[in-house]
C-alpha cells in the first residue's frame, strides 16, 4: 500500500513537471528560430538619433525632435529620386494609410541629403511626406544598412520617444511591414 502511495505521489509530481520541463526543452535545447518582426529591430544604444542639422525645402529649420511625440517613417536619399525613391515614398503613403484610424500616429520624413532640386511631380505626388534637408554624410553615418546595401536602400522607424528601433529590408513587402506597423501601434499607448 505505501509503495503504491509513492508511486501515485511520483506519477502526480511528474504531470504536474512536465509543461515546465518541456518548456525548457524547447527554449535551452530546441532554440526557437522564428522572429514576430519582419523589420530588423536596430540597437538604440548604438544608433540614437542625433541632432541632425535639417531644414525645410523653404529654408527653416526643422528637426527629427520637431516629431517627438509621433511615430516617424524615415528614409534618406538624394533630391534626384528615381523609381527606386518613389516606390519608397509609395511604400511609406501607403503604410500610413494602411494604418486606418490609427494613421494620424505616424509621420513621414524624407531625409534630402543633397542639394539637388526637387521635381515638382514628387512634391506633389508625395504631399503630407515631411522633407528635409540633411548632411548625407551625417545621416549615412548614422542610420544602419544591411550588408551589401545604404541607407538610401530601406524605410527606417523611430518611436514617439525618440528612438531608432527598426529597419525595413530593401524593398519591403508591404503585408509584412504593415503587420509590423499595426502590432506596435496597437502595443503602443504613446505617440
Amino acid at each position: 500500500m505505501r509503495r503504491r502511495g509513492r508511486r501515485m505521489l511520483l506519477l502526480v509530481l511528474l504531470v504536474c513537471a512536465a509543461p515546465l520541463i518541456a518548456s525548457y526543452f524547447t527554449f535551452y535545447v530546441l532554440k526557437p528560430e522564428k522572429r514576430n518582426n519582419y523589420g530588423a529591430l536596430v540597437d538604440q544604444r548604438a544608433h540614437p538619433v542625433p541632432e541632425l542639422a535639417s531644414t525645410t525645402l523653404d529654408g527653416r529649420r526643422q528637426t527629427l525632435q520637431d516629431f517627438k511625440g509621433k511615430w516617424i517613417m524615415l528614409m534618406a536619399a538624394p533630391g534626384a529620386c528615381g523609381d527606386a525613391c518613389r516606390n519608397r515614398l509609395f511604400t511609406m503613403r501607403q503604410l500610413r494609410l494602411m494604418q486606418g484610424k490609427e494613421m494620424d500616429r505616424i509621420e513621414r520624413v524624407w531625409l534630402i541629403t543633397d542639394r539637388a532640386p526637387l521635381d515638382t511631380i514628387v512634391i506633389r505626388e508625395f504631399d503630407g511626406t515631411r522633407m528635409l534637408r540633411a548632411d548625407g554624410a551625417a545621416v549615412a553615418r548614422w542610420l544602419p544598412a544591411d550588408t551589401g546595401t545604404t541607407a538610401a536602400d530601406h524605410i527606417y522607424l523611430i518611436d514617439p520617444l525618440g528612438h531608432l528601433m527598426l529597419r525595413f529590408p530593401k524593398d519591403p513587402e508591404p503585408r509584412k511591414a504593415y503587420k509590423d506597423l499595426y502590432k506596435l501601434l496597437k502595443a503602443s499607448a504613446v505617440g
